[in-house]
């Protein structure tokens, strides 16, 4: 098998893990309420600053050891865009949630554009970074060719992975995922069963937030620069993960973002990477016309 073809297929499964990782706050929100979050990619932006932020704090403090310095990054940045997460909807939803659809659109469309002129001026407009954190390389022969892995994607595989295997034991194994489980199914009738929708929908906006949250610490370990309309491309681009894997599945979320993620790679590598963006959704199109509900979606049945 070709080496490029190989080293462009990890390439795309560490950039698909991430979309999936973010895609994953769309199809939630989407699941519950119906709607979709459009301030979900500047949550990912925020958290990229976040980031930042924590390993300055945390090396300030004497903390340089890895396995430490990145337990403390990912419990702090993953509880603030919670945090941010829970605001987002308190402000931008619930106020809106029985109003017409189209405005807790407009307004998520708002709080997308109130968070990064909100990073731009606090953190300044100019591209940022940090450093590499985990230097190390993994190399495999093929004939007189290799395929080498750095030590930075294998962990994003890793954490992207484990994040999915812990979110998936919530959701089907925990009070709280049952309480998703019945809100998505019927609000109305949880809502009469004692359940209560209100905190589960905030308590899925924090989760989503969570997970966008732990995809901008492992894509800023990755590419180590960021700045604040790093959230409009991801956002777009998980969004159509969300919608080629079928929104409102949370596999389909990560599929179609594996499944985004390499595509781009390897058409960035036979074609030309300038026109990968066109290709994604090029690709979405084709799905979406022969499959409208999306990969792992549901077909829609339409009430008579």
């Amino acid at each position: 098998m070709d080496s490029s073809f190989l080293q462009q297929m990890f390439n795309g499964l560490t950039l698909g893990a991430v979309y999936g990782l973010v895609a994953i706050g769309y199809t939630m929100v989407y699941g519950i309420i119906g709607m979709i979050n459009f301030a979900h990619g500047e949550v990912y932006m925020i958290s990229a600053y976040l980031c930042a932020i924590a390993l300055a704090l945390l090396s300030f403090f004497g903390l340089h050891s890895f396995p430490l310095l990145i337990l403390g990054t990912l419990v702090f940045t993953i509880v603030v865009t919670g945090v941010y997460g829970w605001v987002i909807e308190r402000i931008a939803y619930r106020p809106l949630r029985n109003s017409t659809r189209l405005a807790p659109l407009i307004s998520a469309i708002g709080m997308s554009l109130i968070l990064q002129n909100y990073a731009q001026i606090s953190q300044g407009p100019r591209q940022q970074g940090i450093p590499t954190m985990l230097d190390g390389v993994l190399k495999f022969h093929i004939g007189e060719s290799f395929v080498q892995l750095t030590y930075t994607k294998v962990f994003i595989l890793i954490a992207s992975l484990v994040g999915m295997l812990v979110l998936t034991y919530v959701i089907g194994h925990t009070r709280l995922g049952r309480m998703c489980r019945a809100t998505q199914q019927d609000r109305k009738m949880a809502s009469i069963l004692g359940i209560n929708t209100d905190r589960v929908i905030s308590w899925v906006f924090v989760i989503g937030a969570a997970m966008a949250g732990l995809a901008g610490v492992l894509i800023t370990m990755n590419y180590g620069t960021f700045d604040f309309y790093a959230g409009f491309i991801i956002g777009i681009k998980a969004f159509t993960a969300a919608v080629l894997g079928g929104i409102g599945s949370l596999p389909g979320a990560m599929l179609g973002g594996l499944i985004l993620g390499v595509a781009e790679a390897q058409f960035s590598s036979m074609v030309n990477s300038d026109y990968k963006d066109v290709f994604s959704f090029s690709l979405l199109v084709v799905i979406l016309i022969f499959r409208p509900q999306g990969l792992l979606g549901r077909p829609m049945v339409a009430k008579v």
